[in-house]
């Protein structure tokens, strides 16, 4: 077969009157071979014939499948159509199917203005940070400013509503120090759902003056800067880090983000700490009250004298007792009051199923409880209010023989 040069070469000659046998001499080829070049509406292409392999009498129901779940993994797959052979093989062989199936979501490039968004999302470190009764890892509130790429972050004792919103206050008062315009959220339950903001979010927002936005599924782009910054710092800050604790956890991330910032983002040219200033300028200024933030609850104390707070029990003054008590907790401390009377105090545990008790709270109980089962002597002014009980005959009219 002549090359796709030699055919246009041909041709040319042959358009220009060459002789079809000195143009088989000049190339060195036979004049049939000139003659068919000569005749053909179209350069030479090898085709090869499909070639029949241990996949091709699977293939049909392969199809079927994908046709019906794109997305179906090829180990299902292979257990369906009942496939005896390799697995490496068909994985290759579904993977090269699969494409022709799978509907196309093409990703925009997105242009950031300063000031108007910052992403947010939740981040669950692998790291072993030691919290009493608690297995599952803690999570980290991420907010990277997104014209800026400035990224901020910090542990959660949980990933409930008031946590979530005093984190937020945490990061945008403490480290961005301005409010941007959009807060970015996928469907984190603790901010809402169903196009629903959660309680306690929506007061947040009107306090700020800013709005939260949360994505459609399936749209992971609109949140991309976030997520890789998640994963920026599980390469970059956790590799050879121990933690004694949450609160440990908090502050060596707190000693590393500013240099975290001053890397150079190769997408910007620039680096973040460079851009900040750019950033906060255009956003809204922090509120001048700090809105209402942290868990918040009135109840009357029963004679368990505890109050529950994401999902630990904490002690009251017990003198408080069948009273009405405000309960607060933010994501350090719990404080208690009755009336303006302070009635317990207590550090915020981060683990779960905790009971923290303070001594004091354990001996006033024993006081009151040990008053309470002495028997009062009768008094005087008790004696006093003895009635004769025929008082109470004449009084309804009943007359005794």
């Amino acid at each position: 077969m002549i090359t796709l040069e030699d055919w246009a070469l041909i041709r040319r000659l042959a358009a220009d009157g060459v002789p079809k046998a000195r143009i088989a001499a000049q190339l060195g080829i036979s004049r049939t071979t000139v003659v068919k070049a000569v005749a053909s509406g179209s350069p030479p292409r090898y085709e090869r014939a499909p070639a029949v392999t241990s996949f091709s009498g699977f293939e049909g129901r392969v199809r079927a499948l994908l046709q019906d779940v794109p997305s179906m993994p090829a180990t299902v797959i292979a257990e369906r159509v009942g496939w005896p052979g390799s697995i490496t093989w068909f994985r290759q062989n579904v993977a090269r199917l699969r494409p022709e199936y799978r509907p196309i979501d093409p990703a925009d490039r997105l242009l950031y203005d300063a000031g108007d968004q910052a992403q947010c999302d939740l981040w669950f470190p692998p790291a072993e940070v030691p919290t009493q009764g608690r297995t599952a890892p803690l999570p980290v509130l991420v907010i990277v400013a997104s014209h800026s790429r400035f990224i901020t972050a910090r542990m959660l004792p949980s990933r409930t509503t008031p946590d979530l919103v005093a984190g937020m206050w945490s990061l945008i008062s403490e480290q961005l120090r301005a409010v941007p315009r959009r807060l970015i959220w996928d469907n984190e339950a603790g901010i809402g759902r169903r196009n629903k903001l959660a309680d306690g979010v929506t007061g947040f927002t009107g306090a700020l003056a800013t709005r939260i936005v949360q994505l459609k599924p399936f749209d992971p782009e609109s949140k991309g800067i976030v997520e890789r910054a998640n994963g920026y710092l599980e390469t970059s800050f956790l590799p050879g880090r121990r933690f004694a604790s949450p609160d440990d956890f908090n502050q060596q991330l707190t000693e590393w983000l500013p240099r975290a910032n001053t890397r150079k983002v190769r997408s910007l040219n620039a680096r973040p700490i460079d851009l900040i200033s750019n950033d906060r300028a255009r956003m809204l200024p922090l509120p001048p009250v700090i809105p209402t933030l942290g868990h918040q609850n009135r109840v009357r104390l029963g004679r368990d004298y505890y109050v529950s707070i994401a999902g630990n029990d904490y002690s009251v003054d017990p003198t408080a007792s069948g009273r009405m008590i405000d309960v607060r907790a933010d994501l350090s401390h719990v404080t208690v009051r009755q009336g303006g009377r302070l009635v317990a105090s207590h550090d915020r545990e981060w683990g779960s199923g905790i009971i923290v008790t303070a001594p004091e709270h354990v001996q006033t109980a024993a006081r009151l409880r040990a008053e309470f089962q002495q028997p009062r002597p009768a008094g005087v002014e008790e004696l006093e209010l003895a009635r004769d009980l025929a008082d109470y005959d004449r009084a309804f009219g009943i007359e005794v023989a």
